[in-house]
């Protein structure tokens, strides 16, 4: 059946959906309204506004928190709104919108940690809070909280249209118009869903050291899938973006890329081959195949791994991993990438942290109780899903610097291996390293060429050892546009990796025997 049978049902059902949802966003702005949150640009006051908090308030609090003998404490203020629409069989079946509200109260004793948080932001919740965080501590010496002043941090997300300003009838019609491109692509195409959601938060941070920071947090994310047949074969395949950006990011080059990677990615599919099983040499694309890198390498370099003697890079500080032309950072600063922050949820400054430089193990990735432990200072990486978690040390955007080899080069050099552009599924054990991924796109690399398109394709591998066994890496840097969300000891946070393309002498292919 065609998409214009449908165009009626899509209307009316998003009719219904931007009534339901309106019904959130009128929910979202009485909060914000009362809160007189009117767009991202909010000084320290506004801020008190919001959270219903001045000073004297944080500082009681933190006396309290402190009031057994811990060493540290800190107030992690969180407001944050975000919208989801998803449109599946060619009409908008749900729209959706979260409010979240409340702070977190961190104390800390030597390594220990004791925590909680409230959505009730009052002074008799936030004193029990605070009563129950100190706990941790058992101690007759009092540390009273210095007075907290205000730290100016940078912006790495400037945004021209902010979400709070973008109605739910502004975006569907977007949405439908991807949608009918998708379908308008390919006669093959049988099936298009489409997720989308935006997204502010509001993020206020006070310390007992006197640190008094404040951020606006924005982000944006869609997902394109389709599902296409050809003489009874079905292959599905998807495109996804995701940015610190407002409503701009949607311009019509954007919407058309939307509409035609999903589509020329699963038609492509229809001609796929499952390699030969066995060892042989890969080539990570560059851009979406960072997925490898981050999860093989990037979580053996959070330093709690390492702390706890967990990691396989606990001893390696200042030896070499790889070869000279491999440097890996994790930054921090991109701008409007999705793993981007400001400020990370302790409030320490963020920055590029040079993990391995030049083939070097330089640095792992730090937060305050890590940083503490080795007598550095934090990297700014510690990080929290909101509110009602403490941060542990977290990636931010995960990449491999550029390279002194050109792509052609590094393919020619290939007689019989894989072309890896993107990866699902993947497993991993952060102790030794060991890891399986899905490889969901990419080609076989025959006699120095890119020829067949692959599907159902596994490696296994090591990630020391993978990092050991770059042989090549060219000039060509891409960060993932998508990026991605990372769990953690049971929390998610927003990331982006990427690397340019890189040769790995082995790698194990699991594919058709």
């Amino acid at each position: 059946m065609k998409i214009n049978d449908h165009a009626s049902r899509f209307t009316s059902h998003a009719s219904r959906f931007t009534s339901h949802a309106s019904r959130f966003t009128s929910h979202a702005s009485r909060i914000t309204s009362h809160a007189s949150l009117k767009v991202k640009d909010m000084n320290l006051t506004d801020y008190y506004t919001l959270f219903s908090v001045d000073e004297k308030i944080i500082q009681d609090v933190m006396s309290q928190a402190l009031s057994k003998g811990g060493d540290y404490c800190d107030l992690f203020f969180q407001h944050s709104v975000s919208n989801h629409i998803r449109v599946e069989d060619k009409a908008v079946n749900s729209a959706h919108c979260n409010v979240d509200f409340g702070v977190g109260i961190r104390v800390l004793k030597g390594d220990q940690t004791g925590y909680s948080f409230t959505d009730e932001i009052t002074a008799k919740a936030m004193t029990l809070a605070a009563k129950t965080a100190a706990a941790i501590a058992d101690s007759a010496k009092r540390v009273e909280p210095v007075q907290v002043k205000p730290h100016q941090i940078p912006n790495y997300y400037p945004m021209k249209t902010p979400w709070e300003a973008v109605s739910i009838d502004q975006k569907v019609p977007i949405l439908q118009e991807i949608n009918d491109k998708v379908f308008a692509e390919d006669d093959r195409v049988i099936k298009c869903t489409i997720s989308f959601g935006d997204g502010t938060g509001h993020i206020l941070i006070a310390t007992s050291e006197g640190r008094m920071v404040h951020d606006y947090k924005p982000m944006f994310q869609i997902s394109v899938a389709c599902t296409a047949e050809q003489k009874g074969q079905r292959e599905q395949n998807y495109f996804n973006l995701s940015s610190r950006n407002g409503m701009e990011i949607l311009t019509p080059e954007t919407i058309d890329r939307l509409a035609k990677e999903p589509v020329s990615r699963t038609v492509a599919l229809f001609d796929a081959v499952k390699p030969d099983p066995g060892e042989m040499e890969v080539v990570l694309a560059p851009g979406r195949s960072g997925i490898l890198l981050h999860e093989a390498i990037g979580h053996g370099m959070e330093a709690d791994f390492n702390r706890k003697n967990i990691s396989i890079f606990c001893d390696k500080m200042n030896q070499r991993v790889a070869e000279k032309f491999v440097t890996i950072v994790d930054d921090g600063t991109n701008p409007s990438v999705r793993g981007t922050i400001n400020v990370d949820d302790e409030g320490n400054d963020t920055e590029r942290t040079c993990l391995v430089e030049a083939g070097i193990l330089r640095s792992y990735l730090h937060d305050r109780i890590s940083a503490k432990h080795y007598n550095v200072k934090p990297t700014g990486n510690g990080r929290r899903q909101s509110f009602r978690f403490a941060p542990v040390p977290r990636m931010r955007n995960t990449y491999m610097l550029p390279g002194p080899h050109k792509r052609e080069e590094i393919i020619q050099s290939v007689k019989k291996g894989l072309y890896a552009e993107s990866f699902t599924n993947g497993q991993v054990f952060i102790g030794a390293g060991d890891f399986t991924f899905y490889v969901k796109s990419g080609y076989l690399i025959e006699e120095g060429r890119l020829t067949r398109p692959i599907k159902d394709v596994n490696i296994i591998g090591n990630g020391p050892e993978v990092l050991r066994n770059i042989v090549m890496v060219a000039d060509d840097l891409q960060l993932a546009e998508s990026g991605g969300t990372c769990g953690k000891d049971g929390q998610m946070v927003p990331v982006s990796l990427g690397q340019p393309t890189v040769k790995v002498a082995k790698i194990t292919v699991g594919g058709q025997g």
